[in-house]
């Protein structure tokens, strides 16, 4: 592959959940002695973009409000309206990467038409296989997303991974594994160094941070030992980008004033 390019990286915020707890977010509290497990710890939903003059890719796909709906979740546009705020046409879009199949990442798979998606094989395998007769795995799973993304297979449209994959130059998909069999993480060159788009292999900062996994797991070990790897990944823990964290909101710059859902992950953060 060519000599690795210099990217813009966005999140688009399309919903949150404000009534959720700590304790809904750790499978041990980070700081068992003094937590307030029983506190407020809201969790946003994000897909992510990369872009420069000779690409776009979008990094997942969010839920559409049908499985909201049934989920109890409130979106705040759909994925695709999102990214109409920094000018990307869905329906336009080569590459998209899914981190893994959860119904909040890969949703909405028919507004990207002309995309080709890059998934790890593992996932596809899971979230196909065995591990779906139990509730505990398959939850977070919505059949029809994996279904629409069987059809992908069968379209010629999905380009499987396994473990590491180069995407283009200077973006590339890493496997992490742990809170699904196949989730993966995207690792993009920018203007301040190697960036880090962990997806669900860390929700919140907290998570990584004080090394106490998200409850939803398939491999706890897996998931610890993702937080190394993304650490090795990244150019520094400030350019590891968890998934789901309302603080990433807070830290980085908004793209313009009075749109408060669109940041820019490509500069340093402020805090």
């Amino acid at each position: 592959m060519s000599e690795p390019e210099i990217h813009e990286v966005f999140a688009i915020r399309y919903g949150s959940v404000k009534e959720r707890l700590r304790r809904d977010n750790f499978i041990i509290a980070p700081h068992p002695d003094t937590d307030p497990h029983d506190g407020p710890m809201p969790l946003d939903y994000f897909v992510w973009a990369i872009v420069n003059e000779n690409r776009t890719i979008v990094v997942d796909t969010g839920f559409e409000r049908g499985e909201g709906d049934k989920r109890g979740r409130v979106i705040t546009r759909l994925p695709r309206e999102g990214l109409e705020i920094i000018g990307i046409d869905a329906a336009k879009v080569k590459d998209v990467i899914i981190t893994h199949l959860h119904y909040d990442h890969a949703g909405t798979l028919d507004d990207f038409p002309a995309a080709r998606f890059h998934l790890q094989e593992r996932e596809m395998n899971y979230a196909t296989g065995k591990h779906m007769c139990h509730e505990p795995f398959g939850h977070a799973y919505a059949p029809d997303h994996v279904c629409t993304m069987v059809r992908r297979i069968f379209d010629g449209r999905v380009c499987f991974h396994d473990g590491d994959g180069a995407v283009a130059p200077g973006i590339s998909v890493h496997w992490i594994g742990g809170h699904t069999a196949g989730v993966q993480c995207v690792r993009v060159l920018t203007k301040r160094g190697w960036v880090v788009l962990a997806s669900d292999a860390s929700h919140f900062y907290e998570n990584m941070e004080g090394v106490a996994p998200f409850p939803i797991v398939y491999s706890a070990a897996d998931m610890v030992q993702g937080y190394t790897t993304m650490r090795n990944l990244a150019d520094s823990g400030k350019h590891i980008i968890p998934g789901h964290d309302p603080l990433v909101m807070v830290r980085y710059p908004l793209v313009r004033d009075g749109q408060e859902d669109v940041i820019r992950l490509d500069v340093p953060p402020t805090g």
